[in-house]
């Protein structure tokens, strides 16, 4: 019992938490602030392009990417807030951190690019990686200097690159086998 009661203890300690960052929401990050409009803009501008800029032929397989990889950013991120690492002051929704960014700014712009390399016959790999590169190293860095992310600890750039790639991998790993299981399936009947 002495294992459940620490464990009730840390929830609740948690509780506390979440209760103090929508405080802090309330406070900072409500619709009277311009960081809450420009997190709103980057929730759906990027939405918008994608429904008129994905390629519908081929919408199934391009979506399951970009669930996959707002899926696995959003792990990602869980695990990078939950460990300290970084986190984000301001929010569209209090307590769900990152949702402007992982929910649609970084899956459109990976679908895209995904869609392109697929449409054009161009190397996926490479340019997931430019794209990766672009987000760590330039976007990122605009996010801390304007206070819409930040990087605690021995975290930096790299590491977020490194995680981006990762993310990208998996997601193409996933599609590919998912897709590939697809075909076995309608080549049977």
């Amino acid at each position: 019992m002495d294992r459940l009661h620490e464990f009730d203890k840390i929830l609740y300690g948690r509780k506390e938490n979440t209760d103090s960052l929508i405080n802090y929401w309330t406070d900072y990050s409500n619709p009277s602030t311009w960081q809450f409009w420009v997190l709103i803009a980057i929730l759906l501008v990027p939405l918008v392009i994608l429904y008129f800029k994905i390629d519908r032929s081929k919408v199934f397989l391009i979506g399951f990417y970009g669930y996959s990889v707002h899926v696995f950013f959003t792990f990602l991120d869980i695990y990078g807030i939950n460990r300290g690492y970084w986190h984000y002051p301001y929010q569209v929704i209090p307590a769900l951190p990152s949702v402007s960014i992982d929910t649609a700014l970084v899956p459109v712009a990976f679908m895209l690019i995904y869609q392109w390399t697929l449409n054009n016959h161009k190397n996926y790999y490479l340019y997931a990686i430019i794209t990766a590169a672009i987000f760590a190293f330039i976007l990122k860095p605009i996010l801390v200097n304007t206070g819409l992310f930040r990087m605690y600890g021995e975290i930096n750039y790299f590491h977020l690159f490194f995680g981006y790639v990762f993310v990208l991998l998996i997601a193409k790993v996933i599609t590919w086998l998912f897709h590939k299981l697809h075909k076995i399936k309608t080549h049977k009947k």
